[in-house]
């Protein structure tokens, strides 16, 4: 799998964390999340306690808190249906802050938000703190069908060259005059969809062609060693064995 390029969500770090082979990572985030969701919604305080967990392994992973808190922007389009359940939930009434807003309405605000935001807060660490190549050799480790990564393999090394032909697309139309006022303009801008489809399709094509020319044989050559001892699946497994304990407590409180 070749070398690539960095991506923005990536923060470059010599930490504990940024050393952890990523099938170790990513299957220690996947456990932490199934135990987030599957803890009851009413355990507030254990809700705390996993954010705590959270807050420990950014401090080891030392990625600067306010650029957490600035990439959980993210999730505001997906958890904005949260803050209307309480007016369109059915169920019996409170009244909060003057508010009549239903009971069910705002426990199911609650999980939304809850579990969201830790899950969405683990993946961005995950994200920080490995590069994406590494993820998907990880992936791999894992037994993904090699198909499956090799697609987002390339998905992710070409989605900034087809985003560039599509800037150098619309530098070519703003200098010739062109502006997408109204509605009028659907039909250029579909023209261009369709060109850019076909030059992308013309470019893996010449790519395709290159790479059986050197020997590419459905496997792209690994220069990356991910394996991972029992020292490090172990170190890996103390966020979800801390989560597990904590989702354990949640189910037996009273």
């Amino acid at each position: 799998m070749g070398a690539g390029h960095a991506h923005r969500l990536y923060i470059p770090g010599a930490s504990p964390v940024h050393r952890l082979p990523p099938q170790c990572k990513l299957v220690a985030v996947l456990a932490f999340v199934l135990l987030v969701v599957a803890t009851p919604r009413e355990r507030i305080w254990a809700f705390g306690v996993y954010a705590l967990l959270l807050a420990a392994v950014t401090a080891a992973s030392r990625i600067p808190f306010g650029t957490v808190a600035r990439r959980i922007v993210i999730e505001v389009p997906f958890v904005a249906f949260a803050f209307l359940m309480p007016f369109v939930a059915n169920g019996e009434k409170i009244t909060v802050l003057g508010l009549r807003l239903s009971e069910s309405g705002l426990w199911g605000a609650w999980n939304i938000l809850a579990k969201g935001t830790l899950g969405v807060v683990a993946s961005i660490l995950l994200a920080a703190t490995t590069e994406p190549r590494l993820l998907l050799l990880g992936i791999e480790r894992l037994r993904m069908p090699q198909l499956i990564t090799q697609i987002a393999t390339f998905m992710l090394r070409y989605g900034d060259v087809v985003a560039a032909e599509l800037g150098r697309m619309r530098v070519a139309r703003a200098a010739r005059g062109f502006e997408a006022r109204d509605i009028r303009a659907t039909g250029v801008l579909a023209r261009s969809v369709g060109a850019l489809f076909l030059r992308s399709y013309e470019r893996g094509e010449r790519v395709h062609l290159a790479m059986v020319s050197r020997g590419y044989e459905g496997r792209m050559p690994v220069v990356d060693s991910v394996g991972a001892t029992a020292a490090q699946w172990t170190a890996a497994a103390a966020l979800p064995s801390a989560a597990a304990l904590v989702t354990l407590a949640a189910w037996m409180a009273p």
